[in-house]
């Protein structure tokens, strides 16, 4: 259990989202959250603590990835959808058509970090070209040798997230474009506790995930640093929030529908969420974010401001970065 970074009592008051809200231990009622599996650890310990101030209200946080979420976010099975990229033009035009509105708010930094086994001492670290050697279809690489003729002939073992999540998406745009494909011979899993698990017990293998799994599990895994353009640089803190680490930074959202943020229980979580994004953020390994931009969210969550701010009068490209977007 996460410790507690706000305590209220049923008599006390909570200042959040710039409004005054009564903690109620006797709230009932539900919420429901689905998606990201890399969104998930700050959810759940949202979630985790948030449960010991509305010890009656339901919160259930499910992982069926970032696109999974989306499906059922537009159907309105769920009222909060986790998020690790922006959403997309056909995601977008779903809830049109169901007629649901949604305010995206952005909760932190994530650096995608690639992975390999402990035993693999040849490599120490990879730039984008070889990204694409690996993962690209159609690419003759196979083993480790076909990258560099001085490292091993060992087979790679790729291990990646299934194509519904966000980090499989982020992945392939960066690797492959949008005319790429990558290659079907990996093993895939929405659950990132199994990648961890492939790459740890395969000493050819090589994988990718959000950096919160691989700072979890240093003991069992290889980060490699990426070059980005100047130097090789490897996920931290300061290189994730600064976009030093490129082209593998990016920032994680929750969508919430509109409709459901009229319900108590979900307005009050949403407001516990943004209230403690960024602790809850750090203590589970990912990167808060600048507190203005926490502001903005919670300002525009009080103002029921909907719709993305990430893309473009056509309605596909990704614009802009997280500070200058949420202006």
């Amino acid at each position: 259990m996460f410790n507690k970074f706000l305590q209220v009592s049923s008599l006390s008051l909570m200042i959040l989202a710039g409004a005054t809200y009564a903690s109620d231990s006797k709230m009932t009622g539900t919420v429901k959250v689905d998606g990201s599996s890399t969104v998930y650890p700050i959810t759940e310990a949202v979630a985790e603590e948030f449960a010991e101030d509305a010890p009656r209200v339901r919160v259930t946080v499910g992982i069926s990835g970032t696109g999974g979420g989306f499906k059922r976010f537009a159907a309105g099975e769920i009222d909060i959808s986790d998020a690790s990229r922006p959403i997309k033009a056909k995601e977008q035009k779903l809830c049109e058509e169901a007629g649901i509105d949604f305010i995206e708010i952005p909760i932190a930094y994530d650096g995608l970090t690639i992975v390999v086994n402990k035993e693999n001492t040849w490599c120490d670290a990879l730039t984008v070209d070889h990204l694409k050697s690996i993962f690209l279809d159609g690419s003759e690489t196979k083993k480790w040798k076909d990258l560099n003729p001085e490292w091993p002939d060992i087979e790679i073992k790729k291990f990646s997230p299934g194509t519904d999540s966000g980090t499989f998406d982020y992945f392939k745009e960066v690797v492959a474009g949008k005319t790429g494909a990558i290659r079907s011979d990996m093993s895939v899993s929405e659950d990132d506790n199994v990648l961890v698990k492939g790459v740890s017990g395969n000493k050819g293998a090589i994988g990718f995930f959000g950096c919160a799994y691989y700072f979890e599990n240093k003991d069992k895994l290889k980060a490699l640093p990426i070059h980005n353009g100047t130097s090789n640089v490897m996920p931290t803190s300061k290189t994730i929030e600064s976009g030093e680490y490129a082209p593998f930074s990016r920032p994680l959202f929750i969508y919430v529908n509109k409709a459901s943020a009229s319900k108590k229980a979900v307005d009050y979580f949403v407001n516990y969420y943004l209230e403690n994004a960024g602790e809850m953020a750090n203590a589970v390994g990912y990167v808060s974010l600048p507190k203005e931009l926490y502001e903005r969210s919670q300002n525009n969550y009080k103002n029921l401001r909907t719709g993305t701010q990430f893309l473009d009068a056509e309605g596909e490209k990704v614009i802009g970065a997280l500070a200058t977007v949420y202006e």
